[in-house]
């Protein structure tokens, strides 16, 4: 979610009348969808990729992360080169590159070309989220900005919730590589509504002269090699792998070269000087607090429907679809409300739902299944739509002409490098406490214990019927076995949503430190 610095001369509000602006709208914001779709989809229809392309577990692992570096590394220098190119033509070239790959993809000859081109598959998509806001900005009438803004904020959320549903459904009805080809039927559509809708930029020879191409090269560098050292770090251990080890040092020397070039630089590519001038530290924080958080209970309850529930794909989406529907009853209720309340009030109420919501869902139990979860999961909806459409609405004010590519910039790091950081926190944490549990629970489960030998003979006895006396014991010890591992699962992910509702409460302290930012643009 990022902003171009455009003067008024060239980048002037649209004319009431004209539909070229909505169009493109149409256009960025379908692109925004597909964006988040690509790592979500692709998330959730993992096994089926592994499937479909003969890749083992490690292997197929590094499917997601190719992606997410592609997106990364993409979104990195998108605000940048689109001001030097102009938007249209790089999102132009963002499509056209993600429609190739999304078509060519399923067709890979092996496991190498596939990953090449979920690389570029990342680089072009990651083009689309970086540039959304900033066409909203230049394009709408000012009194209609907060509405765009807050279709935006819908968007995100939609597509976020939906992914599992679209991938269940590929797999249950039609092949895996649908994974990829969906996006080859809507692409066309954004092109042509990019095509009509978005202005015609002449390119800038002199930005691209004056570009920071060791700042581009050390920061496009640094926050993808930490992106891919993170997406791996569970998987394999973290520290007590070198793989990782050297991704994540190797990122975070990158990301200081990064940081020490940009403060010396001439013409820095990020002037981070910009964050304490304009009161930004709160608002990035917070935004990474929210993909932390977000991110993080996107996690736990697929995780659970699958491990305890043994749930399909297209079971859970009917569980996140109660995240994904309210979106389109809250959206103009809100942005009316922003235009007439301090977006503070919305962000730290939102916030707050947030955190409540996590809590009613420590009430947690092995037999949950989705119905369970509908009243949590309305309320974090509501909450999320409130949190983000309010800091979105809160960014936009903040913005001026000539910091707007730093601020755009870092507002689309921030948002990738969060969520990646909330969902590899929350991995390891539900692992390392499960384990905790299962020996906790073991500890009282004895074997001269009366209520283990009662459990016992209760299995025992349904299974007599249908095994000798000896496989009969045998497995009502694997039975009793696997119910403490699935009761050490579901505390597990209590933890997690106590961890993600402390985490909202430490976003609203962040909240109470966010400054008034009067309304200028929206």
């Amino acid at each position: 979610m990022s902003v171009i610095a455009v003067s008024p001369a060239a980048a002037p509000h649209s004319e009431a009348g004209s539909l070229r602006p909505y169009i493109g709208i149409l256009g960025v914001l379908l692109g925004a969808m597909m964006s988040t779709l690509g790592s979500r989809v692709t998330t959730f229809g993992l096994a089926d990729l592994r499937g479909g392309l003969h890749a083992g577990f490690d292997e197929g692992a590094w499917i997601t992360t190719s992606f997410g570096v592609g997106q990364m590394v993409s979104g990195v220098a998108s605000a940048y080169l689109a001001s030097i190119f102009g938007v249209r033509r790089f999102l132009l070239y963002g499509v056209t590159l993600f429609f190739t790959t999304s078509l060519l993809a399923p067709f890979s000859p092996n496991l190498t070309a596939y990953f090449v081109t979920q690389f570029l598959g990342g680089l072009g998509s990651g083009t689309f989220i970086p540039l959304t806001i900033s066409f909203i900005v230049r394009s709408l009438p000012q009194r209609l900005i907060i509405y765009g803004v807050a279709v935006y904020a819908m968007n995100s959320e939609l597509s976020q919730n939906i992914g599992a549903s679209l991938e269940g459904w590929y797999a249950e009805n039609w092949s895996w590589g649908f994974i990829h080809w969906q996006y080859c039927l809507a692409l066309p559509l954004m092109f042509v509504c990019v095509v009509y809708g978005v202005p015609r930029d002449p390119p800038t020879s002199t930005r691209l002269r004056d570009l920071d191409w060791p700042g581009l090269v050390y920061g496009a560098s640094g926050f993808a090699l930490l992106y891919a050292g993170l997406d791996q770090g569970n998987r394999l251990d973290w520290t007590n792998n070198g793989l990782v080890n050297g991704l994540l040092i190797a990122g975070a020397l990158f990301s200081c070269l990064f940081i020490v070039r940009e403060y010396v630089a001439e013409r820095p590519f990020i002037n981070l000087r910009v964050i304490a001038r304009e009161s930004l530290a709160p608002l990035i924080l917070l935004l990474a607090g929210y993909r932390f958080i977000i991110l993080s209970t996107a996690y736990i309850i697929p995780s659970y429907l699958q491990t305890v529930q043994n749930f399909r794909e297209l079971q859970v989406g009917s569980v996140l679809l109660w995240i994904a529907l309210p979106q389109f009853v809250i959206v103009v209720p809100l942005a009316a409300l922003l235009k007439r309340v301090d977006p503070r009030l919305v962000l730290g109420l939102g916030t707050g739902f947030i955190g409540v919501a996590c809590l009613m869902a420590t009430g947690l139990t092995s037999q949950w299944a989705t119905q369970d979860f509908l009243p949590s999961q309305v309320l974090q909806a509501i909450g999320q739509s409130f949190a983000l459409t309010a800091l979105l609405v809160l960014i936009v004010r903040s913005i001026k002409p000539a910091d707007a590519l730093t601020i755009g910039s870092l507002m689309q790091i921030t948002r990738l490098l969060g969520g990646e950081i909330g969902t590899a926190f929350m991995q390891t944490f539900v692992r390392i406490r499960e384990q905790v549990h299962s020996n906790l629970v073991g500890l009282h489960v004895e074997s001269l214990s009366a209520l283990t030998a009662a459990r016992l003979d209760a299995y025992r006895s349904i299974l007599a019927g249908s095994s000798s006396e000896a496989e009969a014991a045998a497995r009502a010890a694997k039975l009793l076995g696997q119910h403490v591992a699935q009761q050490a699962a579901v505390l597990s992910y209590i933890d997690g949503f106590v961890a993600a509702a402390f985490g909202s409460f430490l976003c609203l302290l962040v909240v109470a430190t966010v400054k008034y930012r009067p309304p200028a643009l929206c």
